[in-house]
């Protein structure tokens, strides 16, 4: 679902990334795997846009090329309007200093404490900063992260969080343009998280950094205005954060989902394909056959049956209602026709994700049709 309308609130900024067709596999000859097809992205300043999707899917090799941490074989990355594909080794080593990197391995020098750390790497900027400032901006930055206590400790001394919060430190310190996380919250407590969550909202807001963060820490939703969802090697649903949390609160309320649990919902939202209606335009027509069930975001649409060649009026729909599901459940001709009355918003879940959906567990598509039969 990617989202045209974004690109319309960001007429003419410059995208901070913008990917198309990009593909990439591993290996050659008989042994060559392919794992990205055809991806196309478009992130602006600011923003912070959470990707999620299951083990294998591409993420992070797809994270790695915005970054220039691989080589582009086919398709465009553009990072603020310049070009990685066929970039030289030069040009991807300037690119980088100005991308934040974040690991789910800290990569941390042993021989380094934490406040060495930050000033080592606070060395790639231009001009370099005087050894008082960066000492002071190095400190201020741990403390932040509630590392005031440990700024003089190696690695070693460390835990796993305080490790990875070096590593935050490290990624954040030079102001970059672009920050690229991989499961940044993941070894990190509730109270930890949250500063972290934190700095990368103000890095957004107020320097206009762009956070692209792959992970399975819902804590960041709050903060993101973005999920996108990787499923093989394809971006498969691209949607704003506000309207996802509307689609799996609509999704909550259709009696068909009342017993899902909310981490299924959330995958049917991401599953959901938006499609739009023009005013009078037909969206299901009494007697075909069902292959989508239907939920109204925006317009209304009217509901009406024919019997002996007269149609009747029979129920308005609005925004949050749903339709289309009994004749997925029975496999029967609809049961009625549904035409717009307005300009109608509407997502759509074809028939065979919707009744993989209902029928885990097995019971719970036997109780909805029990459901539907004693309404009949």
């Amino acid at each position: 679902m990617e989202l045209d309308r974004l690109s319309i609130d960001n007429e003419g900024l410059i995208p901070s990334i913008k990917s198309v067709d990009v593909e990439y596999s591993f290996g050659k000859g008989e042994s060559e795997k392919q794992v990205l097809f055809d991806n196309n992205l478009t992130i602006y300043p600011g923003e912070i846009v959470i990707m999620t999707g299951p083990s294998g899917s591409g993420k992070t090799t797809l994270l790695t090329l915005i970054g220039a941490l691989r080589s582009m074989q086919k398709g465009s990355i553009q990072f603020l309007g310049r070009e990685l594909l066929n970039l030289s080794d030069n040009g991807k080593h300037d690119l980088r200093k100005e991308i934040g990197f974040i690991f789910q391995h800290h990569n941390l020098f042993e021989s380094l404490s934490a406040l060495d750390t930050l000033k080592v790497a606070m060395q790639l900027q231009i001009p370099k900063p005087s050894p008082e400032q960066a000492e002071k901006e190095a400190t201020e930055l741990l403390q932040r992260l509630g590392l005031g206590e440990r700024m003089t400790y190696k690695p070693s001394r460390l835990s796993g969080g305080q490790k990875q919060r070096v590593a935050i430190a490290r990624a954040l310190i030079n102001h970059p343009k672009l920050i690229l996380a991989d499961e940044p919250t993941a070894a990190l407590d509730q109270e930890s998280g949250q500063m972290v969550i934190e700095l990368f909202k103000e890095r957004a807001q107020e320097e206009k950094a762009t956070v692209l963060i792959v992970t399975h820490d819902n804590r960041i939703l709050d903060a993101a205005d973005r999920i996108v969802n990787m499923v093989d090697g394809h971006i498969h649903s691209n949607i704003l954060i506000k309207e996802h949390l509307r689609i799996c609160e609509y999704l909550n309320h259709c009696h068909v989902f009342k017993d899902v649990k909310a981490s299924i919902l959330n995958n049917v939202a991401h599953q959901l394909k938006r499609k739009s209606y023009k005013p009078g335009e037909i969206i299901i027509k009494q007697g075909d056959h069902g292959e989508h069930f239907y939920l109204i975001d925006t317009g209304r649409a009217v509901a009406s049956l024919e019997k002996n060649g007269i149609s009747q009026e029979v129920a308005v729909l609005g925004g949050g209602q749903s339709f289309g599901e009994l004749a997925l459940l029975n496999d029967e001709p609809r049961a009625a026709t549904i035409t717009a009355q307005s300009d109608v918003e509407a997502y759509l879940l074809n028939k065979n994700d919707f009744l993989s959906v209902i029928e885990n567990p097995p019971a719970l598509g036997d109780e909805i049709r029990n459901i539907y039969m004693q309404a009949g």
